[in-house]
């Protein structure tokens, strides 16, 4: 694992909380923030699903809240509980989120957590707007950010009528965070091949689909793009990266499975302005694609909140977003430093699979490095082996389930349509 040496001090009676609704108990992003903060001897907790999961395993962690959760709480039962968490700790910690849900609960409740908890505060309202995949399209058209054509069906007939006039393939995604989690319409962005299989799955979807319908944007002619960044109460960057996908799991829909940080002063310029234009502050993941047929960067997805491959990125200071965040909350100057180009990012549990789909598509990324100048792992790290173990023992079996859903559902779509 390689690491830049910091050149900053953190203030250590400031502790760190993880915060996560949902169940999904293999996320390297909340590991990788326990070690980026706990690394420099700052008490980090995790709010996690049992006692068994990688985040609780870590050496870093000074302590865990088991607390399951399914993002279909009453959101008054959420900051309750986030409250007694606070007293338990006895002192203000910095809130990370790890999920959109997470996120919109802090913005949209911060008068109540402000006196136990440290957070960005964003204009009211704005959080859960860029999550949702509505909001974020209205967002982009009212200030001229590209974005892929999208529609939003109300009602199964508006689904018919898009049936009949679409340009196929196009993209399903589930409309808002809250809703992907109480009644999903589908698994995470799904690839709709023609009008039947469209019809075939609007049959799940029921009377008030929540769900958007986006312009596909062929792979053949695309470069995904990641920015990460951290914006100050002014919106002002005070950490800014870019970087390439280059595998994703599942493949070209899902979540980075290997990147890479390539310096791209055009879309960092982009994404700061937007960012100003919208008043946003705090920590933010962005999916952007480029679109080789009018050499334009659309943006896909606005998470307000640390993204699950953030330690891809960190500058020759020694600072990432988290670290960016904790010292800017707690007072201290965010020294400013080149990105580290070159350096890779690999998930081990799904690089391989998605390794072995690139490689049967012939897919290739542009603007990656022949060889990656230092590479960090999600998951095995020398200094921290146990949450790696525990990721194998949670993964084998899921993951081999997973896989053969995935294959039963496309041996399914290719009979149906």
């Amino acid at each position: 694992m390689a690491q830049a040496s910091t050149r900053f001090t953190v203030d250590r009676t400031v502790p760190g909380l993880i915060v996560k609704i949902g169940d999904y108990p293999l996320h390297h992003g909340g590991v990788g923030a326990i070690r980026s903060l706990g690394r420099l001897g700052v008490p980090m907790y995790a709010i996690t699903e049992d006692r068994y999961t990688p985040a609780a395993a870590s050496r870093y962690l000074h302590g865990r809240f088991v607390w399951p959760t399914t993002g279909r709480e009453d959101p008054e039962r959420l900051v309750d509980g986030l409250l007694r968490i606070g007293r338990r700790i006895g002192r203000p910690s910095v809130l990370i989120p790890t999920d959109e849900e997470a996120a919109v609960l802090i913005a949209e409740h911060a008068d109540v957590l402000g006196d136990r908890f440290l957070f960005p505060r964003t204009p009211p309202g704005l959080a859960r707007r860029v999550a949702s995949k509505q909001g974020l399209h209205e967002l982009c058209t009212e200030h001229g950010v590209p974005s892929p054509r999208a529609a939003f069906p109300r009602t199964q007939a508006d689904i018919e009528e898009f049936a009949g006039r679409a340009c196929f393939p196009v993209v399903a995604k589930n409309r808002e965070a809250f809703q992907r989690r109480s009644r999903p319409a589908v698994n995470g962005t799904t690839r709709i091949a023609d009008a039947a299989h469209l019809r075939h799955l609007a049959r799940d979807w029921g009377q008030q689909p929540s769900v958007i319908l986006q312009e596909y944007l062929p792979r053949e002619d695309a470069e995904d793009w990641i920015v990460h960044a951290y914006f100050d109460a002014d919106s002002a960057a005070l950490a800014m990266f870019t970087g390439v996908k280059v595998r994703s799991w599942p493949p070209h829909a899902g979540m980075t499975a290997c990147a890479y940080v390539v310096d791209n002063p055009d879309l960092a310029e982009l994404s700061a302005q937007f960012i100003k234009r919208i008043g946003f502050s705090g920590i933010v993941d962005l999916d952007w694609r480029y679109d080789r047929r009018d050499r334009r960067y659309k943006l896909l997805d606005f998470n307000p909140r640390m993204g699950a491959q953030f330690r891809l990125f960190e500058n020759e200071a020694g600072v990432d977003v988290v670290r960016a965040q904790h010292l800017d909350l707690t007072g201290r100057a965010v020294p400013e430093a080149e990105q580290r180009d070159g350096h890779r990012f690999v998930v081990e549990n799904i690089d391989l699979p998605a390794w072995l789909a690139y490689r049967r598509s012939g897919y290739t990324t542009p603007h990656v490095p022949d060889r990656p100048r230092s590479t960090e792992l999600a998951w095995l790290a020398a200094d921290d082996m146990k949450p790696f173990f525990t990721m194998l023992a949670r993964f084998v079996r899921p993951g081999a389930k997973h896989l053969w859903q995935m294959w039963r559902g496309r041996a399914g779509r290719r009979h149906d349509c």
